[in-house]
Order: structure tokens, then C-alpha cells, then sequence
């Protein structure tokens, strides 16, 4: 579940630089014309990400070991301000179903954006 929803935000944050940029010379289209650049010209950006990563995964890591303790699904952490989660088990079923399918697409299509950006050097949709 993790690493699903990982892939569902990078394929959203790897498209939306492509239209959008935060202000900044350094993050301007000029700067850095294409969002496959930004890694190797941002790197004290990429320190900040990395780090921020590093805090919200040693977050979790009390999650992790109390596992075994507690009667809680993988990927529940209990974080649901919006209410969306349904109470009816079977929707519930049907919820984690498409959340998951979802996510082992994105994880394809996040591989297959970043490849296809690569080798083409186009932005999006990153074709020829």
C-alpha cells in the first residue's frame, strides 16, 4: 500500500512541473526546461526531499513494530480527516480493492513516464 500511494504522488509530481512551477528563478521554466533535469540541477532541493522523506518514514516506524499488538490492516494508519473511509465492510473491501489497483498502476506508469522522458527527452506526454 505504501509504495502504491508513493507511486500515485510521483506520477502527479513528476506531470504537474510540467505546468506549474513554484516561484523562484531556480524553478523557472527557463532554468530548468524540462522536469527530468530538475534532479541533477536542484540537488540541495533533492537533500531537502530526501529528508523530509527520511522524517515521514521514521514516523512510521512505531506503527511497524507495534504491528503484531494491534488488530489494523497494512496501510491503516488511522489518518482519516475527510471522513472518506466507508463503514460498511464491504465497501471497505471494494475501497482497498481499487486503491491497491491504482496503485500498482501508477507504480507502471511513474516507470514508464520517467523512462519515456529519458529516452525521448520530451516533457509530457513524453512521447516522440
Amino acid at each position: 500500500m505504501k509504495h502504491g500511494r508513493a507511486a500515485m504522488l510521483a506520477t502527479v509530481g513528476f506531470v504537474v512541473p510540467e505546468f506549474f512551477r513554484i516561484p523562484g528563478a531556480q524553478f523557472s521554466f527557463e532554468a530548468i526546461p524540462k522536469v527530468i533535469d530538475a534532479h541533477d540541477a536542484l540537488p540541495q532541493s533533492m537533500i531537502q526531499i530526501f529528508a523530509w522523506i527520511s522524517f515521514l518514514e521514521a514516523c512510521s516506524f512505531p506503527a511497524l513494530a507495534n504491528m503484531n499488538n494491534y488488530d489494523r490492516e497494512p496501510g491503516n494508519f488511522g489518518f482519516d480527516p475527510l471522513g472518506l473511509y466507508p463503514t460498511d465492510p464491504k465497501r471497505q473491501k471494494d475501497y482497498q480493492l481499487s486503491e491497491l489497483k491504482n496503485g500498482r498502476l501508477a507504480m507502471i506508469a511513474i516507470g514508464g513516464m520517467v523512462a519515456g522522458a529519458a529516452v525521448t527527452g520530451n516533457g509530457f506526454p513524453y512521447l516522440p
